[in-house]
């Protein structure tokens, strides 16, 4: 092989180690004995963010001096003779972990240091990401705890994380005076939730006015509403009457039900939110208000807006910080405590001194509740009145009784000397499940074939006379 071979072989050899430094996966950095730059690779300019051009020809120390590297793997591999690994930062933000290696002449002087570069920007995110989180965790335990301190301050019950998590989020928004929407089952406590983002707001001082859309017949509503001006239609107060927007003026208007609101009063509904400002009936004066208001339904409402039900833009007004309330059956931290607050409250009512077996209790417990907090009440309640003793037992309690038992109780009645009371009774019955089960007064009168206002005011009779009795 002559020279010419010789040499032609050393320079292909050469360009394969370049090209194989070039694409290798880790970053690759060479300096010579002096610590100067002799080679990098793409890999390496990936690796670090630097450039080629930044670090090429440079000594590590002047590197180091101008911070373009925190710490240099080379020099200490020079002066300690020996391979060193360690971690380095570079003025991009990026870090790795390098290991350099000393390469040694015949003469026993370091040639070369060949330094390995691997990327360890994504594991620091993944490290401060966990940090984040468990500082996250720590922080929603912090405000779980002043959460439960403030509920039993004010007399409100919840222990379940589920719970809590929606409390938290009323508790963010209560002072921002931003319109809000209640989101749950029927029976989960919207109206209690309302309150509380009443009491912590600005607004506690003034009115809280609560309006059942579904219970105020469709031909009332605006009137009730917006108010009327005198003589605005047959039977109206000779001097006009306020509506329900101008009674909460500087305070807080609870719109529950809001899913039953006819669409012809959506329109008006979306102006006062809108322009701060209502029209009583009959009226040609835009009367300002300032009212907050928080929304609740138990609808789906985006079903409603795309059957033409309920209109986008009001949707979207009210939208603005929806809080999802869960029903009972996912919050079953809450079962025993809420079970024990109300039996509290019907000891007190009816003077008794009962409390709960631990079969009974885990009979509650392992109950779905369909109808949720306001089932769980009615339950206690009843049980409280029929139980025996001091101790509420499992038979007192009507869950989870076969549907055909329970069927058969209520169609079999006993004979009575008084039939116009025995059926005001059944009429009450009747009318206290349709409303549990339609969680509306629109659709429960509607499911018992009578119009809302003869509902509302037959219901208020006969709780009337529950509560003499």
């Amino acid at each position: 092989m002559g020279e010419n071979d010789i040499f032609k072989t050393a320079q292909e050899t050469k360009k394969k180690l370049e090209l194989i430094v070039e694409n290798s996966f880790d970053g690759i950095y060479i300096t010579d004995g002096s610590a100067n730059t002799v080679m990098i690779n793409h890999a390496y300019e990936q690796i670090t963010g630097l450039d080629k051009k930044e670090v090429l020809g440079k000594n590590m120390k002047d590197l180091v001096k101008s911070k373009l590297i925190s710490y240099s793997g080379s020099l200490k591999a020079i002066s300690e003779r020996r391979p060193v690994t360690l971690m380095q930062e570079f003025k991009t933000g990026k870090k790795a972990m390098i290991t350099s290696t000393p390469v040694f002449d015949e003469d026993g002087n370091v040639d070369m240091v060949v330094t390995n570069v691997r990327d360890l920007t994504e594991i620091y995110h993944l490290k401060e990401k966990v940090e984040e989180q468990e500082q996250e965790e720590e922080k929603l335990r912090r405000n779980l705890e002043h959460v439960q301190q403030k509920l039993q301050i004010e007399n409100m019950i919840a222990q379940d994380r589920n719970t809590l998590g929606a409390i938290v989020l009323a508790g963010k928004v209560a002072p921002l005076d931003a319109t809000v929407m209640l989101l749950g089952e029927t029976g989960v406590g919207k109206e209690v939730f309302a309150k509380y983002i009443y009491q912590n707001s600005s607004r506690k001082r003034q009115n809280f006015i609560k309006v059942n859309c579904g219970a105020i017949p469709e031909n009332l509503i605006e009137s009730e509403l917006f108010g009327y001006e005198k003589g605005a239609f047959t039977g109206a107060n000779r001097n006009g009457k306020m509506g329900l927007f101008e009674l909460a003026d500087k305070g807080t208007i609870f719109l529950d039900e809001i899913g039953e609101l006819p669409t012809s009063m959506q329109v008006k509904l979306l102006r006062a939110i809108q322009e701060q400002e209502i029209e009583r009936v009959g009226g040609t004066k835009p009367i300002k208000i300032d009212v907050r208001i928080i929304a609740a339904t138990n609808r789906n409402l985006e079903q409603m807006m795309s059957e033409g039900n309920f209109r986008e833009d009001l949707y979207y007004r009210l939208m603005v910080f929806p809080i999802q309330i869960p029903p009972l059956r996912d919050r079953r931290a809450d079962i025993t405590p809420l079970a024990q607050f109300f039996l509290e409250q019907f000891n007190r009512k009816y003077n008794f001194h009962k409390k709960f077996s631990e079969s009974s209790l885990y009979m509650l417990n392992d109950y779905s509740w369909p109808g949720n907090i306001r089932e769980l009440k009615n339950i206690v309640e009843r049980a409280t009145i029929i139980s025996g003793g001091d101790f509420i037992e499992p038979e007192s309690l009507p869950i989870g009784e076969p549907a055909k038992k329970r069927e058969t109780a209520k169609t079999v009645k006993k004979p009575t000397k008084n039939l116009q009371k025995t059926l005001m009774e059944i009429e009450a019955e009747y009318m206290e499940e349709a409303y549990e089960q339609w969680g509306n007064v629109r659709d429960a009168a509607k499911s018992l074939g009578m119009n809302a206002s003869t509902f509302v005011r037959k219901r208020k009779k006969y709780k009337e006379e529950r509560e003499i009795l």
